[in-house]
């Protein structure tokens, strides 16, 4: 008894219980938050024992998100993890000017809410996803795949927290690369079910080029589903929206960048400052290909492409 006791230190009454709150957007960002627990429990942090975690998760919804960000700032927790932009915007909002710590694990666009990547100058800090950094490098994928291409589809929703650089960064790219896109809209992923054979038809462009956006990506299993119907290639955001059907695309894991945020948590909770933390980029970023995909709407995948790729899915 007494070695194990050694090995294995009881819990003290007095020991710390952390909280931790978690949001995450849709499903697509849950794998964030499992990298972010499994890093934190190989930092010493075991659930039910030194931290308990209370999770949401908004399933693509921006009034459920608003409504659980504001719980979360109001249950004060010792620390709020997020996983994305449209998450991070609100909880910013709702927690600043207090020393209530919020770290995102997967921002497209930092600088919503922080002052620069060398400081947040507030309580946040965090790691960004990249995922708008990607745009031009996705369509110059897209035409790795399609070197005749001239138009693509570009499913966009307005309301979206991106929208305005996502669609300027996407027009850039497009312009550069000789493509001409076509714009079509939705007011979120409800209204993308519903009108998703007028949305992604070949009758509009060659292929479909999805913005990182967590209204489209919500519903990337309808879109990734017509799109194979119309036989058309199509450019994901991320690892699970290549999974669900989408082509291929560069990304960052996500799984990783929740590993990444845990490291930066553990240093909050022992009294590091936010600000004092830089913003921190993917430690990779992989090529991922859907070769399931590529067969089912007839697209052969250049041998040059498939030698690149860091995950092929079949």
């Amino acid at each position: 008894m007494g070695v194990l006791a050694l090995c294995f230190p009881p819990v003290s009454d007095a020991q710390k219980v952390y909280r931790i709150s978690a949001l995450v957007a849709s499903d697509l960002f849950v794998p964030a938050f499992e990298g972010f627990k499994k890093k934190m429990t190989e930092l010493g942090y075991v659930e039910r024992r030194n931290v308990n975690y209370d999770f949401h998760n908004a399933k693509g919804h921006q009034d459920t998100l608003n409504k659980l960000a504001q719980k979360l700032a109001q249950d004060k927790p010792d620390l709020i993890v997020t996983s994305s932009t449209s998450v991070t915007i609100p909880v910013a909002k709702l927690t600043e000017g207090t020393n209530l710590p919020v770290i995102f694990v997967s921002a497209s666009d930092p600088l919503r809410f922080v002052k620069s990547y060398a400081s947040s100058g507030n309580n946040l800090t965090g790691i960004s996803n990249s995922s708008l950094d990607l745009i031009e490098k996705r369509m110059e994928l897209l035409k790795e795949f399609v070197p005749g291409i001239k138009r693509v589809i570009v499913l966009e929703v307005p309301s979206g927290t991106n929208y305005e650089i996502s669609h300027r960064l996407i027009w850039e790219a497009g312009k550069k690369l000789g493509v001409d896109l076509t714009e079509v809209h939705a007011a979120g992923h409800e209204e993308i079910k519903s009108k998703i054979s007028a949305l992604i038809t070949r009758k509009l462009g060659e292929a479909v080029f999805t913005p990182p956006d967590v209204l489209v990506t919500a519903a990337i299993e309808e879109i990734a589903r017509q799109a194979i119907k119309e036989k058309l290639p199509l450019i994901g955001t991320n690892i699970d929206t290549i999974k669900k059907g989408a082509l291929a695309t560069y990304t960052a894991d996500y799984f990783e960048l929740g590993q990444q945020g845990a490291i930066m948590a553990n240093k909050v909770l022992k009294g590091a400052k936010p600000a004092d933390l830089p913003i921190e980029q993917p430690s990779r970023l992989n090529l991922v290909i859907n070769l399931k995909t590529a067969k089912a709407i007839g697209l052969k995948v250049p041998k040059e492409i498939l030698l690149r790729a860091d995950e092929v899915i079949e």
